[in-house]
């Protein structure tokens, strides 16, 4: 199966280093950019990379787009007239964009696809991906589900809550990134090494989110109930961070991150 990559940027570059993670040959994947210097590390391991987004897509199985919204779709004008587009599946990286105007710019010409935001925790193989498929597609294709997969976790949804999700993933991945940033400013404060203190919150929260993924039933109150002993340091904490506006922050964040 040989799947072309359509950017290489930010997700597109993710997607091509989490495939290679995953044990995907380097034969089999295509990568386009205009830039020279990010197509670089994908030559040297072994992928074919293109300047010519036609060429790239040419022949492939799977396109995968992952290209900034504003250049969209002029890409897949581009592309969708590039190839075999009977057996060619795409799937769309992009955000404030609907399946109606990926359909429209795509001429309805492909077969099967999926409207796709995963988040960068791809380039470790631990995303958080959404798909929706596009509109001649009645389910997510199996096969872009396998992509994927192999880049963390992969939950099919309704276009309605795209948006809510994306808050929670894609933007969520930065709001967990500032806490531990803000956890760590605390450790400084404290007397802990920046490093040493980064390796410790990122270790915790690790642990954390595994006490509710891998224990059947688990709820965060309930896992936080475990560890505030009445008149304890942690509940102090707690209402401390409650009253400087913490869990408001964070919904506000959220809110703030969803398009009306």
């Amino acid at each position: 199966m040989t799947i072309a990559i359509i950017g290489a940027g930010a997700m597109g570059g993710a997607v091509a280093r989490g495939l290679l993670a995953a044990g995907v040959s380097p034969e089999s994947l295509r990568v386009s950019n205009p830039t020279a210097a990010k197509l670089r590390p994908f030559a040297d391991a072994g992928c074919a990379t293109f300047s010519d987004n036609r060429a790239a897509v040419s022949g492939a199985d799977i396109v995968v787009v992952a290209v900034k919204p504003w250049i969209l779709p002029d890409v897949l004008r581009q592309i969708a007239t590039s190839t075999d587009t009977t057996h060619t599946m795409l799937a769309v990286i992009a955000a404030s964009v609907t399946c109606a105007e990926i359909d429209a710019w795509i001429d309805s010409k492909y077969a099967d696809g999926a409207l796709v935001m995963p988040n960068t925790a791809m380039n470790v193989r631990r995303s958080m991906t959404f798909a929706v498929p596009l509109p001649k597609s009645k389910e997510i294709p199996a096969q872009i589900t396998e992509i994927f997969e192999k880049l963390g976790t992969v939950k099919a949804i309704d276009e309605a809550h795209l948006p809510a999700a994306m808050a929670l993933a894609s933007c969520g991945i930065a709001y967990a990134l500032r806490y531990i940033r803000a956890a760590v400013e605390g450790g400084v404060q404290m007397g802990i090494r920046a490093a040493e203190a980064q390796d410790i919150v990122a270790a915790t929260i690790a642990g954390a989110a595994a006490l509710l993924t891998e224990q059947s039933g688990a709820h965060a109150e309930a896992e936080i109930d475990k560890v505030t002993t009445p008149g304890g340091v942690t509940i102090r904490g707690l209402n401390a961070m409650e009253a400087a506006g913490f869990t408001h922050a964070v919904i506000s964040g959220l809110l703030a991150s969803t398009p009306k």
